[in-house]
């Protein structure tokens, strides 16, 4: 088994540009890695023929790695729900197949809303997540379920109130950075190839028929290379529509994907144990008089993950590990921890920060991700090989939902790209 440490090294070859047949799927994140996986497995498509192409030096370095990895079946809306709901049963059924718990910190989990003394969580409408909203006000039953105590970590100092938000088995939890590396690790040992850190410059076409054949990319050392691209999957998060625009700069298409910026904690403490962990995870979504509210993840590893608070202003960085983030709002998310999760009946916490970190979401404004096949004649004359073995692809703009979309996203595509029925109704989750 390669370690994660060599996964780079093992794996990141250059190649020719002899395939007559290769998918070049650009972007290494969850969705990237989730799709290389299915791909790979689907017996139509030879793994070695497979390209994961990754710019940043550091694979997962932003929500792929950083998110809170709250899984939900029925958080959404119409144009959604077919996928959220396929994906939901996908990351169950490869968690029982896989060892998911152990591997990856797959458990169920209750979602909850808490509201501090006589607070109450605000409706924000349906741009929650822009306006600091919270996403339980998009539970699927619209309804509390009922009441109860509460995780044992969590800090009840002046009473407050805890409702259940999710039905039974509805809601799940994984560590996305482990979950990622698990597909990208599987994906590697069916022969998929990685090339990483690479960033795509431009397409090549064959010069007899005018068909792409291959994408030019440069590694950080400054080598340039081909490699056999002749379907094309673009899945960069929130840097797709800057890559779309470099590879087809004469396309009529933009890609409607901005980005988001969100902060999180990681945090131990000794109230969240492996004890602790036998009993199931919780997701609680509460207010803050700092004018966010928070969300807070129990996960298995005896961590608790805090976010909510997010980044309008902050631009996007030429690279994942490029970000910076703002003293005084790292300092607001551990004003919250402190508060909700420190030692009852004491001024001193006795909370472990493990992780601070801030990384970029893709969003959309219609909060629904773009799950496409972009048209031969908008790729601003540029074409692809007619058939399954052609066409340029685009999946990107999940907002929060990423990771709990990113199974049932990686089947749709290669579901997609293979010509065959899908499993999910993305009808209306087009260009």
């Amino acid at each position: 088994m390669t370690s994660d440490g060599d996964l780079t090294r093992a794996f990141s070859v250059a190649t020719d540009a002899s395939e007559t047949s290769s998918t070049v799927i650009v972007g290494a994140g969850i969705i990237g890695c989730a799709t290389a996986y299915y791909l790979s497995h689907s017996g139509h498509t030879k793994p070695d023929t497979i390209h994961l192409v990754e710019a940043s030096p550091e694979l997962f370095a932003s929500a792929s790695g950083k998110a809170g990895g709250f899984l939900a079946a029925d958080w959404f809306g119409p144009a959604t729900a077919s996928l959220g709901a396929l994906s939901f049963d996908l990351h169950r059924q490869l968690a029982e197949k896989e060892d998911g718990f152990e591997k990856w910190g797959y458990s169920k989990s209750t979602g909850t809303t808490f509201a501090e003394g006589d607070k109450r969580i605000d409706e924000q409408g349906g741009d929650w997540l822009r306006n600091g909203g919270s996403r339980s006000e998009v539970a699927g039953s619209h309804e509390f379920v009922g009441g109860e105590e509460g995780p044992a970590w969590l800090l009840r100092k002046d009473g407050g109130k805890v409702d259940v938000v999710s039905e039974d088995g509805s809601v799940a939890q994984v560590d996305p950075l482990r979950l990622s590396k698990h597909l990208l690790r599987s994906a590697l040992l069916r022969g998929v190839r990685l090339h990483q850190p690479s960033r795509p410059l431009k397409v090549s076409r064959d010069p007899s028929s005018g068909c792409i054949s291959a994408l030019r990319v440069r590694h950080a050392t400054g080598a340039d290379h081909k490699i056999p691209c002749t379907r094309l999957l673009i899945a960069c998060g929130a840097w797709t529509p800057s890559v779309y625009a470099t590879l087809f700069p004469h396309s009529r298409v933009e890609i409607p994907v901005s980005h988001l910026a969100g902060y999180s904690l990681v945090v131990k403490s000794p109230r969240w144990t492996k004890e602790h962990e036998a009993q199931g995870c919780h997701a609680v979504f509460t207010t803050s008089s700092d004018g966010f509210s928070p969300e807070i993840f129990s996960r298995v590893g005896e961590e608790i993950y805090i976010a909510g608070l997010n980044d309008e202003r902050m631009p996007l960085p030429d690279l994942a590990t490029e970000v910076r983030s703002k003293p005084e709002s790292v300092a607001a998310l551990k004003r919250v921890a402190e508060r909700l999760l420190g030692k009852d009946g004491s001024d001193v916490s006795d909370l472990e920060v493990v992780r601070e970190g801030v990384c970029f979401r893709p969003v959309t404004k219609s909060g629904n991700p773009i799950l496409a096949k972009v048209p031969d004649e908008d790729l601003g004359g540029i074409e692809t090989k007619e058939g399954v073995e052609g066409g340029v692809y685009i999946a990107a703009g999940h907002g929060p939902w990423g990771i709990s979309m990113a199974l049932g996203t990686g089947k749709v595509m290669q579901e997609m790209m293979e010509g065959e029925d899908m499993s999910a109704d993305v009808s209306r989750l087009g260009l």
